[in-house]
């Protein structure tokens, strides 16, 4: 969601705390299409939702322009992290041969077996394997992502059995018994977001917060509700009213979004995208650092239990 520029700076505060390899994380996918029609039918159906916050006309549908483009490439290169990541598939052969060129390892998100083998024909270093429990974005690239998507510890053995590089298990993994779980599927290792949202270090809101603080494993749900494209968030009234005409991902944003902004700063969080995975009843209200260990700790105690 960066700028390049932001990016860069970010990526300079972070080199100027700490000399450990860090990771930066681009989205790949196709400039959305609007056709006027469509953004017709957009705006007049968030037209009561506007008007009861109080703001007018909803805002003509438009291009975030958050894709990997050229001028991400040249902040990418130019970080020169140790990780490059991305979601919803790769970027294209020259692209990627610059970036590995600047010696950056690259990982990519699969949903399926086709995809973590597509990414593996293509030179990734390691599959994320990303399963339906996952919060956040869906990283499907050769499927749709929400027709019956398949759960982290169906996928993590097959993908490990389908692929020559490392599989790391994303999705429902939020303490050291799934890491556990995960490394004895076969993945080399995990990709935690939930876990860590509740985190003083995180930078969610106070109505984020407290959703998470009370959500139940059932409290989430696939919906392109907030941008057009299949994710994982805390159900709320934008999830119940969302219809199924989004606009395309992420275009969809471009009039979800305000309206979201708008009534979390009158204190709603009907409209409020809560990214979050189905394993946030096991998040605690931890320090990252101490979570880390934690996570470390039981998922050791959980392998010696196995014996």
């Amino acid at each position: 969601m960066l700028a390049p520029g932001d990016v860069i700076a970010q990526a300079r505060e972070v080199r100027a705390l700490t000399d450990r390899p860090f990771g930066v994380n681009f989205f790949c996918h196709s400039p959305p299409a609007i056709d006027d029609e469509h953004a017709a039918r957009a705006r007049a159906r968030y037209a009561p939702h506007y008007a009861e916050a109080g703001l007018g006309e909803p805002p003509e549908p438009s291009d975030p322009q958050t894709t990997f483009t050229a001028e991400r490439l040249a902040a990418l290169l130019e970080i020169g992290p140790a990780v490059a990541s991305f979601h919803f598939g790769l970027p294209d052969q020259e692209a990627l041969a610059a970036v590995r060129e600047a010696g950056c390892r690259i990982l990519s998100t699969a949903t399926t077996v086709a995809e973590a083998r597509d990414l593996a024909e293509r030179g990734v270093d390691a599959v994320i394997a990303q399963g339906a429990e996952a919060g956040g974005h869906r990283g499907s690239f050769l499927v749709s992502g929400d027709d019956g998507p398949i759960g982290t510890f169906a996928l993590v053995p097959q993908v490990a059995d389908a692929v020559d590089v490392p599989v790391i298990a994303a999705g429902g993994v939020a303490d050291g018994r799934g890491l556990a779980a995960a490394l004895a599927l076969g993945a080399a290792g995990v990709q935690i977001g939930t876990a860590f949202l509740r985190c003083p270090e995180s930078g969610i809101g106070q109505l984020y917060r407290e959703a998470l603080a009370a959500a139940t494993a059932e409290a989430t749900t696939i919906t392109r509700a907030f941008s057009g494209r299949p994710a994982r968030s805390v159900r709320n009234r934008a999830v119940d009213e969302a219809g199924d005409d989004p606009l395309p991902y992420p275009a969809h944003m471009s009039v979800a979004l305000p309206l979201a902004v708008a009534l979390a700063k009158q204190g709603s969080s009907d409209f409020l995208p809560m990214w979050a995975g189905q394993g946030a009843p096991l998040a605690q209200e931890l320090p990252a650092g101490e979570l880390v260990a934690r996570i470390v700790a039981d998922a050791d105690r959980a392998l010696a239990g196995l014996g």
